[in-house]
């Protein structure tokens, strides 16, 4: 096969597993509020599985090819889940430095079980204790994924 003939047919591979992908995208919620976007910039790139995209987000692009766009509605289940419950916890007021400002609707950082950074947002507090809601922001939204596909290719396995 020449180069010419392999270009041609990288092109035509279609979004699958095991393909690297380039995008654009937008993220809006139903009301048309636009949470994320990358139109108008350079597209962002990915491998199919590398956990880059949430799985129902990516499943949705399986079968596009190059130069497609389609618009997609993505319900919570596919996309952020919904709020669980187990997901609001009541931390003592003295685990917050004493200059902090609290405030509803503030999001703080706190650090998990692994040494990572989990956001949480305050949704009440008083002089004993503060309410922080870690769930995901758009848990319980159906979200609206507009997705330009530019180019597909054989992902390089190492």
């Amino acid at each position: 096969m020449t180069p010419r003939e392999q270009d041609t047919v990288t092109l035509d591979v279609p979004v699958s597993e095991g393909t690297r992908v380039f995008l654009n995208f937008s993220v809006s919620l139903e009301d048309g509020s636009e949470v994320d976007s990358n139109f108008g910039g350079e597209p962002v790139n990915f491998v199919v599985g590398d956990g880059s995209l949430l799985p129902g987000f990516e499943r949705l692009l399986f079968g596009m090819a190059p130069g497609q766009r389609q618009m997609f509605t993505v319900l919570p289940e596919d996309a952020f889940g919904q709020p669980n419950d187990n997901n609001v916890q009541v931390l003592a007021r003295e685990h917050f430095d004493d200059d902090a400002e609290l405030e509803v609707g503030l999001v703080f950082s706190f650090a998990d079980a692994a040494g990572g950074e989990l956001p949480g947002l305050i949704v009440a507090f008083d002089e004993e204790e503060v309410t922080v809601d870690f769930n995901h922001p758009l848990a319980g939204r159906t979200i609206h994924f507009d997705v330009l596909v530019h180019r597909v290719e054989p992902a390089e396995l190492h």
